[in-house]
């Protein structure tokens, strides 16, 4: 064998053992989600095949020729049995792209289709497409929402920084094969778009995130609803605001709908991220919420705070101190498998059911938006708290 071959033997095997490493779950935590040892998908899941040119005669010295950056906010579904996410994957030269990687038990394991997707351009190409949610409607479809980014062309000459954000949607059934829809009509910037997964009142209705510029949210208020006749032609006509942000809380600067809710018993079970600014910079974190199966805009339970904050080396990336999801997946016999990357650099798994997170939603006090309500809410389970621990008879 030669060297060249020899060493690429080395490399698959090497890829190999690391892909099929068995995912562990972590003891401790809030009670309500479980984490895992192991990220589930990151630049070194991307398949060798996509990273090194294997041919020893344009590659002799068998060196990465299209690196990859990061892998990152999935978007995630059932398909015939597997667990998949449709992956930000990001590449050195900070083109973020969507590929589809499967796993088994959605755990671990997780491995990339051969090829990313091929999404068609919308009238006016993008420069970066990214952080996709998937809704499987009940109209038959499955859509993508993601965000399309382009150069700012009313920038200031030698502004090379200055961007735009629409939501652009695109449908399929086998999740190859896309048919890209004309982007999202809004009067404001859109980056965090969800379509509601039933029609509403005969219509499509979208989770909007209304923002003045491509960054600022300015006079966006939160979390939005809007209906849409046509989702072929869609247009933002009206907008509502379901989900608010508060000083002080971890909703302060902006907050955006994570993946599409999930229908229970009791009401629609809702993951978003919360922003809010801190000396380190900006903080992401994961928080809950329910709507109303009769009426999905009024929310019907929020609990104060954060369900998942970065800990430990999930807080080192490209973007620090963030965690950000898009996809969940709710299986049949109730285990929800809650898909989320970590400071825009690698994708991690944590499970609950649905019985716990209606529980934590509907069972954990609300944020009283002041330090004196926060104590009043404390006080009230401490003292309830200790009548039960002082019936034991070795405590005091």
């Amino acid at each position: 064998m030669s060297l060249f071959k020899d060493k690429m033997a080395k490399l698959l095997t090497q890829n190999e053992a690391f892909l099929s490493r068995k995912n562990e779950p972590v003891s401790g935590g809030n009670g309500v989600v479980t984490r895992y040892k192991y990220p589930i998908v990151t630049a070194e899941h991307t398949p060798i095949f996509w990273r090194y040119d294997l041919d020893e005669g344009t590659n002799p010295y068998l060196v990465e020729r299209i690196s990859m950056n990061a892998t990152m906010n999935a978007g995630a579904i059932k398909w015939n049995g597997k667990y998949l996410l449709v992956v930000r994957v990001e590449g050195s030269d900070r083109k973020s792209f969507f590929a589809v990687a499967e796993s088994p038990n959605g755990i671990d394991n997780f491995r990339f289709w051969d090829y990313p997707i091929t999404m068609p351009e919308d009238v006016i190409p993008a420069t970066n497409i990214y952080d996709m949610r998937l809704t499987a409607h009940e109209d038959g479809w499955i859509y993508g929402l993601f965000c399309a980014e382009r150069h700012n062309s009313k920038a200031p000459e030698g502004d090379l920084s200055s961007a735009t954000a629409t939501a652009a949607i695109a449908r399929t059934k086998d999740l190859i094969n896309w048919e890209r829809l004309p982007d999202l009509k809004t009067k404001s910037q859109q980056r965090n778009v969800v379509l509601h997964p039933e029609f509403v009142e005969g219509k499509y209705a979208l989770y909007t995130r209304p923002q003045d510029g491509f960054i600022d949210t300015g006079s966006g208020g939160g979390i939005g609803w809007a209906l849409i006749n046509d989702i072929t032609h869609a247009e933002v006509k009206e907008e509502v605001i379901i989900d608010h942000r508060y000083y002080h809380t971890v909703k302060e600067v902006k907050n955006g709908e994570g993946p599409h809710p999930i229908k229970t018993a009791k009401g629609w079970l809702h993951l978003a991220h919360g922003v809010r600014g801190c000396a380190a910079g900006l903080r992401y974190v994961l928080y809950m919420y329910m709507t109303s199966l009769a009426d999905p805009t009024k929310v019907i339970a929020a609990p104060a705070g954060y369900l998942l904050a970065p800990q430990g080396e999930e807080r080192i990336g490209d973007v620090s101190n963030v965690l950000f999801s898009n996809g969940w997946i709710a299986d049949e016999d109730g285990t929800v498998f809650i898909y989320y990357a970590s400071s825009d650099t690698r994708m991690h798994v944590a499970t609950s059911t649905i019985d716990k997170l209606v529980d934590y939603c509907m069972n954990t006090p609300e944020d009283g938006l002041s330090s004196s309500t926060s104590v009043e809410t404390l006080t009230k389970m401490i003292k309830k708290n200790l009548g039960i621990v002082r019936q034991f008879p070795d405590k005091k």
